[in-house]
């Protein structure tokens, strides 16, 4: 029995691994613009505000105005052909996501992707599995502003009778949550490390799906003490949360 009558997912790094094709996507636009490629790295600490704060991150300093629109423009024509080359679900996230609907919670996505690019995805790789899909829309704030998630909740219908949770894998979900004032559950198989997870604030980080969904129907972890765990550097090899 799940706990959450509402999940609502961030996309990118938390349901699909999307760095590669964003990673080049971005080294195409630099490249057709005359300007330094970047870093598988450098990529994915870029990500997680959209895709005119992954340009202007990535940019030269002092890059003006024009040329960044410019480079966005460039970046959506060429994501809009290539945004699934190489992107896949994580492991066991298709599966999670049949279980959930199944016991009838209520799914959303919200990313401040494009909302082109995030109806494309979800379409292909979870084609009827949400309720609300939520990408960057005009008039509507970006993540980590709370707007995306009221959306998502409207689209749905307006607030369950249960509780709801949001899971994500960055720092601008666990910011998200906080402003749309739900309880965060934190993802470490995305694009950020746990530590920079509990750095951000992140209360609880699973590292699998398996772990995610036991978070979710409101157990905890695999060795009877109450806790949640993913790989660490504690003691045995992990950080524990409650």
């Amino acid at each position: 029995m799940t706990h959450y009558s509402t999940v609502i997912f961030d996309l990118d790094g938390t349901l699909l691994d999307t760095l590669e094709d964003l990673h080049l996507t971005l080294n195409h636009t630099l490249a057709a613009l005359g300007m330094p490629t970047r870093t598988l790295a450098e990529t994915r600490a870029f990500v997680g505000n959209g895709i005119r704060r992954l340009i202007e991150r990535a940019v030269p300093a002092g890059t003006d105005e024009a040329t960044v629109a410019k480079a966005n423009a460039e970046f959506d024509t060429h994501y809009a052909v290539h945004c699934n080359d190489h992107t896949r679900p994580y492991p066991g996230v298709p599966e999670l996501l049949a279980r959930l609907r199944g016991r009838g919670v209520r799914l959303a996505v919200v990313s401040n992707k494009t909302q082109y690019a995030v109806d494309e995805l979800v379409g292909i790789h979870f084609e009827g599995a949400f309720d609300a899909v939520v990408g960057v829309r005009p008039g509507v704030a970006r993540k980590p502003a709370r707007d995306m998630v009221d959306v998502a909740i409207a689209e749905m219908g307006g607030v369950a009778c249960g509780p709801s949770v949001y899971v994500g894998d960055s720092e601008v979900d666990v910011a998200t949550a906080a402003a749309a004032e739900l309880p965060c559950l934190s993802v470490s198989w995305g694009f950020r490390t746990p530590e920079q997870l509990a750095e951000a604030g992140a209360a609880t980080i699973c590292a699998t799906a398996d772990e995610l969904e036991r978070a979710l129907d409101g157990t905890k972890g695999t060795k009877g003490d109450g806790f949640v765990w993913h790989p660490g550097t504690k003691g045995d090899g992990f950080v524990w949360h409650p």
